[in-house]
């Protein structure tokens, strides 16, 4: 057993070449491999996805690209992929590449979301939550406690992204859970000292965090490498619904010719929609997300079928919800709690109690707002939601039964709303 554990704190040599050069057509672009003066050695990323495969980092160094009449993002704009030793304030166990990579997609969230302070929590290149706040409703605090008690199981050993300075009441509610990363523009006096006592935490400070509205002007050359070998390049995603007025009204025609329409979202219905729609670029496809008051309820991620996505969403968010309810009312998961309520009569009927509470609730999902990356195919995916009383749906059209859509939003009592993104936002 100590063999096996070793692997994961142990740093995979790698032969990779210091830089890289890409050549598109009679265009040239330099990459300089990334490494770090950590105690006393040079080091590169510790290892891959995986403790067997070596990795190396690389930023772009020189060069530019001229494609289609785009602006692309040329060099001296990176953020995660030219952190330095300055930047790492703590290495941990120096960073791997999923390290680096759920920061990034933290960015990559984040960037369409500028207005607000605003955090994600990441595992696995997925969001676990993301929350915004205005300074007068509790700010970057607040945004961090909703979004870690969206999930605060699948939280557990993720990557804490923020958009603005990291306050003291912040560091303390990171330290007092376990997390790997911890990534802000900047950091109030005395912040580092608490984060540090978490000694294998990698507390990145990134200026460019707090310019993340720079990003939209320009994008990033995408590339996909295929098993066989092979390429796929493509010009970046950027989210079209940037502000509430980008939101189309949802209108069809259904089988027998008549023209169908959806209820248009409220404001406050709106700010949610778009609030999720920011975070849906970040999440694996096919995915929903359900958000209420500017965080979210519960994220479905990467499943084959839009109707199971939503209802994996709503199973998660259940039970969530009652682990919430568990661990802050008696200090003990929800896992937990089912054990000894097997032996123990009161503690049963805490259970059934809490069981209850979620049940009424929701898992929280009611009153909230839902977002799709992909059209509904068919209508039981929006039925679904409506079951758990959601108020209003976000989805980009398009479906040759979008009109079954809207009848299902405009059958419920009381009504849903509907609108369009025009918009796929597929992260494959």
């Amino acid at each position: 057993m100590p063999q096996i554990k070793a692997m994961y704190s142990t740093l995979v040599r790698e032969d990779f070449p210091d830089t890289m050069t890409i050549i598109l057509g009679e265009e040239k672009l330099v990459y300089e491999k990334r490494s770090w003066q950590i105690n006393g050695e040079v080091k590169g990323l510790r290892y891959g996805e995986n403790p067997d495969q070596p990795a190396a980092l690389y930023h772009l160094k020189s060069g530019s690209i001229s494609i289609g009449g785009i602006t692309w993002r040329s060099p001296g704009n990176a953020i995660v992929s030219a952190i330095d030793e300055k930047q790492m304030i703590q290495s941990g166990k120096h960073p791997g590449k999923t390290n680096l990579t759920d920061v990034d997609n933290g960015v990559n969230i984040l960037q369409y979301l500028t207005e607000k302070p605003a955090c994600v929590i990441l595992k696995h290149n997925n969001p676990c939550g993301a929350a915004w706040a205005d300074s007068a409703n509790g700010g970057l605090e607040r945004a961090l406690d909703q979004a870690y008690w969206c999930d605060r199981i699948a939280a557990f050993g993720g990557a804490v992204i923020v958009n603005s300075p990291l306050t003291k009441a912040c560091a303390e509610m990171i330290a007092s859970s376990y997390f790997e990363v911890v990534a802000a523009p900047a950091y109030e006096e005395g912040v580092t000292a608490i984060l540090a006592s978490r000694k294998n935490l990698r507390i990145f400070e990134l200026p460019g965090l707090g310019r993340l509205a720079e990003l939209l002007a320009s994008s990033w050359l995408d590339i996909k490498s295929l098993a066989d070998g092979g390429i796929v390049v493509q010009k970046s995603f950027l989210n079209r619904i940037l502000q509430n007025s980008d939101f189309l009204p949802a209108t069809a025609t259904g089988p027998d010719g008549t023209e169908v329409s959806a209820r248009f979202p409220t404001p406050a219905e709106l700010d949610d929609l778009r609030f999720a729609w920011a975070v849906e670029s970040g999440v694996t496809s096919n995915s929903v997300i359900f958000a209420k008051n500017g965080a979210t309820v519960a994220i479905g991620t990467g499943e084959q079928d839009r109707v199971g996505c939503v209802e994996l969403a709503i199973h998660k968010a259940y039970g969530k919800y009652a682990d919430a309810l568990a661990f802050r009312e008696l200090g003990m998961p929800l896992y937990d709690l089912k054990i000894k309520a097997a032996t123990d009569a009161s503690l049963a009927a805490r259970l059934d109690e809490i069981l209850a509470k979620t049940d009424a609730k929701c898992g929280g999902l009611a009153g909230s707002r839902l977002v799709s990356d992909g059209f509904f195919p068919f209508r039981d995916g929006v039925d679904a939601a409506i079951a758990q009383k959601v108020t209003a749906i976000a989805q980009p059209g398009g479906s040759l039964r979008d009109a079954e859509s809207i009848i299902a939003c405009n059958e419920a009592a009381p009504q849903v709303a509907m609108a369009y993104t025009a918009q796929r936002s597929f992260k494959h």
